[in-house]
C-alpha cells in the first residue's frame, strides 16, 4: 500500500502536465510551439540518474531514504502549489520552470522510492512491489490524464493544482505509519559512492548482455503501441472511441495484469518469468499481425488492445524486478536508475522506428518487424538465463543485500 501510495502520487500530476495541460493550452489558443516546449518537463526523468549517487551517499539506509522521500515529495507538492498561484497566459515561462522543478523533485522521490523498496522488500517480495509501482504508475496515467481533464473544467487551473498538491502531501501518510520489520542501517560504505559509479556500472561481469534485455525486452510492443492511435483512427475510430478503448480499457487492463504478474512472479524464478513473458508478448504481435485487417470491429480491437496492455504490463514488472535484482551495495538508487533509463531508451528508439517502418511497409510490415523483434528477444532471455557464461553473478549480489 505504502508503495502503491507513492508511485499513483507520482504519477499522477506527471501526466496532468505532460498530457492534459498541453490541451488546455490549445483550447486557450497557445502556439504549437509554446505546446511543444511543455514536453521540457520530461527531462528530469531522463537526466537524474545524474544525481542518483549522492541520494545513495547521503541516504544509504532506509531511514535515509524515507528522508529523502519526505524532503522531495515536499517539495513537489510546494512545486505544484506554486504553479497553481500563476497564470500561464500571464507567466507562460514561470510555469514551465515550476514544472520542471516539481518533476525534478518527483524524479528525486523516484530514486529514494526504489532504493528504499530495494532494501525493504526480501528478494521473493520484489515482483508484488514492483507490480505496486507499475499498478501505481497506470492509475496514476488513468487519473491525469483523463479525469483530471474532466474535473479542471468544474474546478478550474488554481483549485485543481492545490488539490493536486494535496493529494501529494496525502500520499505520505502510509510512510508515515509503515515500518519495516528490520531497518537497514548506514552502511559505512556509502561515503565511497561518487559520480564514478555511473560508469563503473557498465564494467561488471555480463552487464552487456543485461542492458541489450533491458533494451529489447519490450520491442515488440512498444512500436505497436505507438502506432495505435493512428492505426485506429485509419480504422475509422473517432477521437472518443479511441480514448476509451486505447486510454481507459487499455490502461485499466494493465493495472490489472500488473497485480497478477506480481503473484505469478512470485511463484516462479527469475527466468522462468522471463521466458514466460518474452513468450506473452508475442500475443499481441500475433495478433494485430493477422487480424488488423478486423481492427475496425471493436469485438476484435478490444480483445487485441488488452492483449496488447497486458503483456506491457507484465513485462514491465518482470523489467522492474529483475533490476532490482542486479544493484551494487549501497549504489541501489543509481544502479536501479540507470537500468530503468536503458529501458525507456530501448522504448524510444523503437517507438521512432516504428513510425519510419510502418510509414515504408505499411502496418502490416510493421505488424512483421515487430514479430522478428519479439523473437529476438527470445533469444537474448535464453542468452542473458540460461547460459552459464552469460549469467551476471547474483549471487555475490544477494549477499550483499545482507550486509
Amino acid at each position: 500500500m505504502t508503495l502503491l501510495s507513492l508511485y499513483v502520487a507520482q504519477s499522477i500530476p506527471m501526466s496532468f502536465f505532460t498530457t492534459v495541460v498541453p490541451v488546455i493550452m490549445r483550447q486557450q489558443h497557445y502556439s504549437l510551439e509554446a505546446i511543444g516546449l511543455m514536453q521540457l518537463v520530461k527531462l528530469p526523468w531522463i537526466i537524474k540518474f545524474l544525481w542518483a549517487p549522492y541520494v545513495d551517499r547521503t541516504g544509504s539506509s532506509t531511514r535515509g531514504y524515507r528522508k529523502w522521500i519526505f524532503y522531495s515529495e515536499g517539495f513537489y507538492a510546494l512545486s505544484i502549489a506554486s504553479v497553481a498561484l500563476v497564470r500561464p497566459e500571464e507567466h507562460f515561462v514561470a510555469v514551465i520552470v515550476l514544472m520542471v522543478l516539481a518533476i525534478t523533485a518527483s524524479a528525486t522521490q523516484d530514486i529514494a522510492t526504489d532504493a528504499w523498496a530495494i532494501l525493504t522488500l526480501k528478494r521473493e517480495e520484489r515482483s508484488l512491489g514492483n507490480s505496486m509501482q507499475s499498478t501505481g504508475s497506470f492509475i496514476g496515467a488513468l487519473m491525469g490524464s483523463g479525469v483530471l481533464l474532466v474535473i479542471y473544467h468544474h474546478m478550474g487551473w488554481s483549485l485543481l493544482l492545490l488539490a493536486l498538491a494535496f493529494f501529494v502531501l496525502l500520499a505520505l501518510l502510509p510512510l508515515t505509519v509503515y515500518r519495516p520489520l528490520a531497518e537497514k542501517k548506514r552502511r559505512s560504505r556509502s561515503r565511497s559512492v561518487s559520480f564514478r559509479d555511473i560508469g563503473s556500472f557498465f564494467k561488471q561481469k555480463g552487464i552487456w548482455l543485461h542492458i541489450m534485455f533491458l533494451f529489447v525486452f519490450q520491442s515488440g510492443l512498444t512500436g505497436i503501441m505507438t502506432m495505435l492511435k493512428p492505426y485506429m483512427i485509419d480504422m475509422g475510430y473517432s477521437a472518443g472511441d479511441i480514448g476509451l478503448a486505447a486510454g481507459i480499457f487499455g490502461t485499466a487492463t494493465a493495472a490489472l495484469f500488473a497485480l497478477a504478474t506480481g503473484v505469478v512472479m512470485r511463484r516462479l524464478r527469475r527466468e522462468s518469468a522471463a521466458m514466460l513473458f518474452a513468450f506473452f508478448n508475442l500475443l499481441p504481435i500475433i495478433a494485430f499481425l493477422f487480424l488488423h485487417p478486423y481492427g475496425g470491429k471493436p469485438s476484435f480491437i478490444y480483445p487485441m488492445i488488452a492483449l496488447l496492455w497486458a503483456a506491457y504490463a507484465s513485462g514491465m514488472v518482470l523489467l522492474f524486478t529483475v533490476a532490482m535484482d542486479n544493484v551494487r551495495h549501497c549504489r541501489e538508487g543509481t544502479d536501479f536508475t540507470i537500468q530503468i533509463v536503458m529501458v525507456h531508451i530501448g522504448n524510444l528508439l523503437m517507438a521512432v522506428l516504428s513510425g519510419q517502418i510502418a510509414g515504408l511497409f505499411s502496418y502490416s510490415g510493421l505488424f512483421g518487424f515487430e514479430l522478428i523483434a519479439g523473437i529476438i528477444t527470445l533469444v537474448v532471455v535464453y542468452l542473458r538465463f540460461f547460459r552459464p557464461e552469460n549469467r551476471m553473478d547474483e549471487s555475490d549480489k544477494e549477499k550483499t543485500e545482507s550486509l
